[in-house]
């Protein structure tokens, strides 16, 4: 989609090397950017707040003062824990550009766009600054990270159409989502025309630490590792021109620009497995709701059980932060399953005979703790 990113795989930052007191490794990070320029790619994704901050000053180290401007895509982004007003925003972001040691940066996102936060952006005025910036030529790109439903990313790019690009979360687990949505989002990208960046296609590692059973399913194929077939799954999707993976060793870098360097779409026969590893690891201790959505209706407190449920199924599937982030999300204006006053309707109407109540005290339990 850009002329200057030479391949369709990116290092995103947040996962780097660290010695014991958190700091980034220089050393092996260097060894990590070398080999990565060397092997063809050259498309790196960070944030202020990432490792704590040291993830723009490592790349400074260890990126930007080793190598030329023209042979790197930078990819950085506004966060909104790091301002309450407009004014804030500007110097915020020459402190960026300071802490990566460019003039520049290639790609600037709006960083983890939902409803709640859009309105922060929106009042603050961060997208008319952005596009302030983009005219004096200190980014050259302009788009967005989100976490939400499409009709949200519908709504901003509606009212936002200077946005080129879109980060989301897209893996073979979230593709049919109902918290995650990653089917819908791309819909939604392919129908505002504009390109998608993939984060977490592996799911924060999950996805290359199957359960035996799921993991039984890929190894019947007879090659490729696990992560391999979900960065694969991520990068075969039209519109689709960058796929990130936060990489914290050399060993992982070698392996995915291996991989990458000879990208080829999962054919139907890897398609089917893939499948069947999604069948496996939704049946696993998890609920058996079909988002049929006909309990939502009648609810007297907003409650979304479904919506719930998915991210329970996502914690006990996997547990990580990922399920949290997303109830969080889910739940930003009302609707938590605190919020239950028990009276039955929506059992009374469910198609699987759920036991929705005692259910929703689970997600509760989990998530409102």
């Amino acid at each position: 989609m850009f002329p200057k990113i030479k391949r369709n795989f990116g290092f995103g930052c947040m996962r780097l090397p660290q010695h014991e007191d958190k700091t980034v490794d220089r050393e092996k990070f260097c060894e990590m950017v070398d080999l990565f320029l060397e092997s063809g790619f050259n498309y790196f994704d960070t944030a202020h707040g990432y490792l704590g901050g040291d993830s723009e000053s490592a790349l400074r180290d260890c990126l930007t003062s080793r190598h030329p401007r023209e042979s790197f895509f930078l990819t950085d982004k506004l966060s909104t824990y790091h301002f309450e007003s407009q004014e804030e925003i500007a110097p915020l972001f020459e402190s960026q550009l300071r802490a990566c040691g460019v003039e520049y940066f290639d790609l600037y996102l709006m960083h983890a766009q939902d409803r709640t936060l859009y309105e922060k952006y929106e009042r603050c005025h961060a997208y008319e600054t952005a596009y302030s910036f983009l005219a004096e030529g200190r980014i050259r790109h302009f788009g967005i990270s989100f976490h939400d439903r499409a009709d949200v990313l519908e709504r901003i790019l509606t009212d936002h159409p200077e946005v080129e690009v879109v980060q989301i979360q897209l893996n073979y687990v979230d593709f049919d989502d109902p918290v995650v949505e990653s089917r819908k989002l791309l819909e939604v990208c392919r129908r505002f025309g504009k390109g998608v960046i993939v984060m977490e296609p592996v799911k924060g590692g999950s996805l290359a630490r199957l359960p035996a059973a799921a993991a039984r399913e890929l190894d019947r194929l007879g090659g490729g590792s696990h992560a391999g077939y979900a960065l694969r799954f991520a990068a075969g999707h039209e519109g689709v021109f960058m796929v990130l993976s936060g990489m914290g060793s050399l060993d992982m870098v070698r392996e995915n620009v291996k991989l990458m360097q000879d990208f080829t779409p999962l054919d139907e026969r890897e398609q089917a497995a893939i499948s069947r590893v999604v069948g496996i690891l939704r049946a696993a201790n998890t609920v058996p709701c079909t988002d049929c959505r006909y309990c939502i209706d009648g609810c007297p407190r907003g409650i979304e059980p479904p919506a719930l449920f998915a991210c329970l199924n996502s914690k006990r599937s996997f547990d990580n932060w990922n399920s949290s982030y997303y109830y969080d999300i889910q739940t930003a204006k009302g609707g938590r399953a605190s919020d239950c006053i028990g009276c039955g309707a929506c059992e009374a109407i469910c198609p699987q005979h759920l036991p929705i109540r005692q259910l929703l005290r689970e997600v509760a339990a989990e998530f409102e703790k």
